[in-house]
């Protein structure tokens, strides 16, 4: 960059951080380049939330809500009736949790959170129902509509939805929504917990929006693809009623059925048009709901890809197979953390930009490591073509109040697994992560396959390594993958046994230090290269140690990391902000194709 360019480009950081700046009354610690956007919007994320399983009609309830946090607020845990709202309270721009600049708050580890806002149902909703939707409260909520409990649920990383239309009334109604989330590692929380290594977050981090329904309609849809029997498996959750099921190639309709609702039935999709990284083919999906006497009671629209995934021998080693073929998985911890939002992207077009940067650096693959995302994260993915693996995030009191926490893992790994079924990007599950919070994980390995048998399972991603705090469960010897981490490595990678296939669920993390776009506290890495072109360097190494474990070894998986920084951590191949990227792109992606290239040889 000459001397010129980098005067300009330092000029337009400065300038955006002032705007920002002026825009919210705070300064962000490190803005990005959608954080005034996001400040300045009355209605983040526009989009409609849920692609897999869409209506036409619906109203968005992001935005500016009245707030009431902090350490003198009345308990929010399972409360009986709304506070008070009344004196002196804040604004919050949901769905940004409190703890990000972002919401306005910006206030360390809420524990208590009261939000309320007004809406009013429009006229054209009349004789309908309302259904309310949160795509994900951190950890427990209880929804008060005009002052009535409407319902309650506890989770921070499912979505979950209530029926409100008994509490409504006509003109102005009144939303109050009670948060509780005490961040003590006793629930589901990943690295937003008490020994995770990044800001806590809480309450609201999703969106929150309205849909009108009709009495009989659809409340979910299971969508599994049977590449072999070239068919869709559909499992519609509604009362007993008819349904019809149509798969369309663009505007044309190629396949049409008829189903009882309730019932799980298959849609034909003859000589099926598979998905996968390189062709992301996406069949549109229509369902349609009658009632007995003939007449329409709902109509969504969905898509679906035929892909198939499993483990197969290649030429005598065990390797997962996409779509009956090894493609080596060549991809990117992804932690989907955010200096403006913390877990929560600032817009939609950053959202996508994390799975479009990952695609153009020639990744095939990311892992969502101890998060989810809202539904548009994955529908990305599938329309852009990513595998995802998808972890549960860890609890790290496992062996405390055990009937208690051990519980609240399982009833919300399932919960997570329902969540997110439909997503063909989505190719594996990961459980338990470096031995953090993992109790009975042969057994839990075991059930994650039979719940969901269309995905592969890596149990203990990085069984090798484990806490100080606890002794390790270690390699759980079942599951799809034998994984272990290598900070650099990749020596030493995890080899195949007769039954597993050979997974380096983390490796690299490689730093590099990029003055004016760093969170302000100390930053570190497993290693460091002083240039952009180094670095770059540095990784093509790895990736041809990687190519040779491929070929002489058996490894079928490498996972760099990682996306981007991470507060502390300095070793994404982006800054934290997303405004410089600290690799040679095209170099990545042309070594990464390379070995992508010749893992599909090997078949």
């Amino acid at each position: 960059m000459t001397i010129s360019k980098r005067l300009l480009f330092i000029i337009l950081v400065i300038a955006t951080a002032i705007m920002v700046h002026t825009a919210s009354g705070q300064k962000p610690k490190l803005p990005t380049k959608w954080t005034q956007a996001a400040m300045n919007t009355d209605m983040p994320f526009p989009d409609y939330p849920r692609p897999q399983l869409q209506r036409a009609d619906w109203l968005s309830l992001n935005g500016k809500w009245d707030y009431l946090g902090g350490k003198q607020v009345a308990n929010a845990l399972k409360p009986i009736k709304p506070i008070n709202f009344e004196g002196k309270k804040e604004t919050i721009l949901v769905p940004y949790c409190p703890e990000s600049v972002l919401s306005g708050i910006e206030r360390n580890q809420e524990i208590n959170m009261w939000y309320r806002r007004n809406f009013e149902i429009p006229a054209s909703w009349k004789d309908k129902q309302v259904i309310i939707h949160f795509d994900a409260v951190d950890h427990d909520a209880t929804v008060f509509v005009n002052g009535q409990k409407a319902g309650t649920h506890a989770g921070g990383y499912d979505a979950f939805s209530l029926n409100i239309t008994p509490f409504l009334k006509k003109g102005s109604n009144v939303l109050v929504v009670a948060a509780h989330d005490p961040n003590d590692g006793k629930t589901p929380s990943g690295k937003n917990g008490p020994r995770g290594d990044y800001t806590f977050t809480s309450g609201i981090w999703q969106s929150v929006w309205l849909e009108p329904v009709g009495k009989n309609y659809i409340k979910n849809l299971k969508l599994t693809p049977d590449v072999a029997n070239s068919r869709l498996q559909i499992t519609v959750s509604a009362d007993v009623a008819q349904i019809t099921a149509a798969a369309l190639d663009g505007k044309k309709v190629i396949s049409e059925t008829k189903a009882q609702a309730g019932t799980t039935f298959y849609l034909a999709v003859p000589n099926p048009k598979l998905w996968s990284p390189d062709d992301p083919f996406l069949y549109d999906l229509k369902l349609t709901l009658y009632d007995k006497s003939g007449k329409v009671t709902d109509e969504v629209t969905s898509y679906f890809g035929m892909r198939d995934v499993r483990l197969g021998k290649v030429n005598g080693v065990v390797r997962p197979l996409l779509n009956n073929q090894f493609v080596m998985q060549v991809g990117l911890l992804d932690q989907g953390y955010w200096p403006d939002g913390i877990l929560t992207a600032p817009t939609d077009e950053a959202l996508k930009y994390d799975v479009e940067f990952t695609k153009r650096a020639g990744f095939n693959l990311i892992r969502k490591h101890m998060k989810t995302e809202p539904k548009r994260f994955y529908y990305w993915a599938d329309k852009l073509g990513l595998l995802v693996w998808q972890d549960m995030p860890a609890i790290w009191y496992q062996h405390e109040d055990t009937a208690k926490t051990r519980t609240a893992f399982r009833k919300e790994l399932k919960a997570m697994m329902d969540d997110l079924h439909n997503p063909p990007s989505i190719i594996a599950w990961v459980p338990f992560n470096e031995n953090w919070g993992a109790f009975d994980v042969k057994e839990i390995t075991d059930w994650v396959k039979k719940y969901d048998p269309s995905r592969l399972v890596n149990g203990n991603s990085g069984f090798n390594n484990n806490p100080g705090y606890q002794k390790a469960a270690g390699d759980p010897g079942n599951g799809d993958f034998v994984d272990t981490h290598i900070y650099i490595g990749p020596n030493d990678a995890s080899k195949p046994d007769d039954k597993r296939a050979a997974s380096l669920g983390e490796y690299g993390g490689v730093g590099l230090f990029v003055r004016g776009h760093m969170w302000p506290v100390e930053n570190n890495a497993y290693g460091y290269e002083p240039t952009k072109e180094r670095l770059t360097d540095k990784y093509i190494l790895l990736m041809n140690q990687v190519e040779q474990l491929m070929k002489y070894k058996g490894l079928s998986v490498a996972i760099y990391t990682q996306t981007t920084d991470v507060e502390h951590e300095i070793n994404g191949l982006l800054t934290y902000d997303r405004a410089f990227e600290k690799m040679e792109v095209e170099r990545v992606r042309e070594v990464n194709q390379a070995v992508i290239n010749e893992s599909k040889k090997i078949n």
